[in-house]
This record gives structure tokens, sequence and C-alpha cells, in this order.
């Protein structure tokens, strides 16, 4: 097998790969530019990059922070974030697998045999891909001041998925599944799906016009990355809004959802429903699932409760829905905090 020290040089290596590739989708994203093509280019001369002038950790250093080409500087930022990401990697894993700081419940002698005998890998990858999107988000939001949506959806999409797969791939021991992915009481995931099925009611609502959206917000993601980027350099001002009117657009599409889960939760008291509920919501794939599915929506309303009163009381916008969405996505993957 091979030695401890190699995998995790490979692990700090791969991580500053993966940061390699977090700085294009820092550029690019916001910009509403592919991260596939067409090949890292200077963004000063169009220059595309030679493979050897872009290793991660090296080649910033060795061309000192200039194109090859035309001279003109390259930001810093690149080798932080190669880094800081490569840190992330490596630190996490050896958080998770080799110091068990984060109590697991794998099986395995060390670390290697947590992480590929047990299938740890797929809770790194749980972990990891949150971790690293929002180091992306984090470079993006001090740059534009925005959060592109689609990293949080990412984030969303493989916590739910991981999080239902979690108890038929991962090898744990007894009860400890709900120590790595979210789990939490069929009442709250009842809740949860109700919640869930007001939000689609709301959604249904707005594309009927039957409610308004605030701020009119008819731009999202990337195109307000490039609306702040406009903003920023050539200082045009934003539309003059009614704070309090917009955010009460909001309390109107919530209320629905509040609805719908305030009805799941009293629903459980029922037995005709609570006792199906109960065996229900513990089946395999749903268990996880509707865990990550809480923890999403409870991320979202902490936020967004903070956002409503946070407008009211000041009478300006507090906060932005990107944040919304970042920390639904948070929730996705780390649960409501309750079981």
């Amino acid at each position: 097998m091979t030695p401890e020290w190699i995998w995790l040089i490979f692990i700090f290596a791969f991580g500053a790969c993966v940061g390699s590739f977090l700085n294009v989708v820092i550029y690019r994203l916001p910009r509403d530019l592919s991260v596939v093509s067409p090949p890292s280019s200077c963004p000063a001369c169009g220059a595309s990059i030679r493979f050897y002038d872009n290793i991660p950790l090296v080649s910033w250093p060795v061309l000192r922070g200039r194109c090859r080409r035309c001279a003109a500087p390259i930001s810093p930022r690149y080798v932080v974030v190669e880094l800081a990401t490569a840190i992330l990697f490596l630190g996490i894993y050896a958080w998770f697998f080799v110091w068990e700081y984060r109590r697991t419940g794998l099986a395995g002698t060390d670390s290697m045999q947590r992480f590929f005998v047990s299938n740890g890998w797929l809770i790194y990858l749980h972990v990891m891909v949150m971790a690293a999107a929002f180091l992306a988000a984090s470079a993006i939001d001090l740059e534009l001041w925005v959060i592109p949506l689609s990293l949080c959806w990412i984030v969303t999409g493989v916590g739910m998925l991981t999080s239902a797969i979690g108890p038929l791939v991962v090898h744990l021991r007894e009860g400890a599944f709900c120590s790595v992915f979210p789990m939490v009481l069929p009442k709250w995931s009842a809740a949860a799906a109700g919640s869930t099925i007001g939000l689609l009611f709301s959604l249904w609502a707005l594309k009927k016009s039957w409610i308004q959206a605030s701020y009119n917000l008819a731009q999202e993601g990337t195109q307000e990355g490039v609306k702040a980027e406009n903003n920023k350099k050539q200082d045009i001002d934003e539309p003059d809004y009614d704070d309090r009117k917009e955010i009460l657009k909001e309390v109107v599409f919530l209320l629905p959802v509040i609805l719908g889960g305030l009805i799941g939760f009293l629903a459980m008291k029922h037995p005709g429903f609570g006792d199906p509920w109960n065996r229900f919501s513990q089946l395999p794939l749903l268990e996880g699932f509707l865990g990550s599915l809480t923890g999403y929506l409870a991320g979202c309303g902490v936020v967004w409760a903070t956002r409503i009163f946070g407008t009211l009381l000041f009478g300006r916008e507090a906060m932005g829905l990107g944040d919304v969405h970042l920390m639904g996505a948070a929730g996705a993957v780390i649960g409501p905090g309750w079981v």
C-alpha cells in the first residue's frame, strides 16, 4: 500500500490544482464566461498560457508575477487561492481521517483505510465541494460584491445527493450517520416538506405574476456580477427603491412557505399522517435527503429573516439574496443543527 505521507502530498497537490481551477471560476463565472473554454490566457495581451506557465504554486513565483509575453502584472490572488485551497484540502483531510477530531465513525486503522475501505471519500466530497465553492464565492464577493447563485446551487445539489446516498455507501458504526450527514426528527422533516410545497407554490405564483419580485429581480447570478463590476468601474447609480416596500414583497413570497411548514409540523400530531410519515422519512435515500432539505430551508430562513427584519428596522436593504442562497447551501451540507 502507498505510504501515508505520499498520499498526503498528493492531497496537497490535488488541492493546489483545484485552486488553479477556482481561479478560472473566480475570474470567468461572474463575467458570464465559460469556465471550460477557451484555454487560460493573459487578460492583458490575450496570449495563451503554456502548461509550464500554469503550474500551481510554481509558475507565479518563477514568472515573478508577470506575463511571460507582455510583462503585465499577474495578481498575487492566483497563488494565494492555490495555496489556500491546497491547505484546505490537506487540513480537512487530516482533521477527518488522520487526527479524527471529527468523529466520523469510520472503521480502519489508518487514514487511507478510513478514506478508501470505509468509503470515507464520500464524506470528504460532501464537505470539500462546499469548502471549495465557498472559497471561490468569497473571492468573487470581495472583488465584485456579488455571489454567483450557480455556486450555491452546486453545493446544494451535491449536499443533498451525498446526504441521500451516504447511508448506502459509507460504512459507519451504528448510530454514527448523524455525526457526518444531516439528520432531523420526522416532525421537522415534515415541516420541511410542507415548506417546500409552499416554496414551489410561491415560485409558480411569481411566474404567473400573482406576486411581484422585489427589486425587479429579472436578472440573477452572473449578469449581476457583470453589473456590479460595471458599477464599480463607472460609478453607475443604483435605482432608487423604497426598501421597506420592496422587502414586503418578499414577505408575501414567504407566506406560503411558512404556512406549508406549519401545516406539515402540526400534521405530525395526527396519527393518520404522523405514523406513515415516521416510516416514510426513515427509508434509505430519504433520511439523509430530508435532513439536507431541512438544513437548506433552515439556512435560508435564518439569513432571510435577518434580511427582512434588518431592512424593516433600518429602512435600507440589509444583506443580499446571494447570502440567503449561500447559507442555504451550507445548511444542505451541515444540516439544521438539531436531530
